[in-house]
């Protein structure tokens, strides 16, 4: 799985970070995860205008982002003026497989969180567009939206696949870039299975 939420259109090459047992830990964190997200989307900031967009203090702000620093997912810009550090996300995203962690009951349950986490963050962004989209004009809200449709093949067909949809992403990622007509648009690829009460062949 890869979590990419990039800050600035204007980067000719994403880079990114493979979660390992440690950072998995670490980020699977109520604050963490959004700080993590907000320094991607929003760009840099300071714990104190951080703690304003979350409903936090800059203490709590200040500690879960060293905590991050520690692992390689944020970093101190340098630009801050006196304690008025400046953080910015270290990377565009972040990558992971769950067999990364099997074995692993710690990063097990740790990953199981972050996955909810993902899911309930995506169903109160997307509440949102629905809340929002009737103000935008017809073409957006033609644009938008979700879809879902059923496909029967083997987990490497499906990988292949999700593979294929990432190219098709990646090429219009920044077709955008210099029109001022142009928004960012997330874009969420969610798969998972439907026959459950077989259970996976061995």
């Amino acid at each position: 799985m890869t979590t990419s939420t990039p800050a600035s259109p204007a980067k000719s090459e994403l880079t990114g970070i493979r979660l390992d047992a440690t950072s998995l830990r670490v980020l699977a964190h109520p604050l963490r995860a959004r700080l993590l997200s907000s320094l991607r989307v929003g760009g840099p900031a300071t714990a104190t205008d951080l703690a304003a967009s979350l409903g936090t203090n800059s203490g709590a702000t200040s500690y879960h982002l060293r905590k991050l620093e520690a692992v390689g997912l944020v970093t101190d810009t340098g630009a801050g003026e006196g304690k008025r550090r400046l953080w910015r996300a270290a990377t565009d995203f972040h990558s992971y497989y769950p067999s990364d962690f099997a074995g692993d009951e710690d990063s097990e349950t740790a990953l199981n969180w972050l996955s909810r986490d993902y899911v309930r963050h995506f169903a109160a962004q997307a509440e949102r567009w629905v809340d929002a989209s009737p103000s935008w004009p017809p073409a957006w809200q033609d644009a938008c939206g979700s879809s879902d449709d059923m496909v029967l093949l083997t987990a490497e067909q499906l990988s292949a696949m999700r593979d294929e949809i990432g190219e098709v992403v990646a090429r219009y990622r920044r077709v955008g870039q210099g029109n001022p007509e142009a928004k960012r648009i997330a874009v969420y690829l969610y798969a998972y299975a439907l026959d459950l009460e077989t259970g996976p062949a061995r």
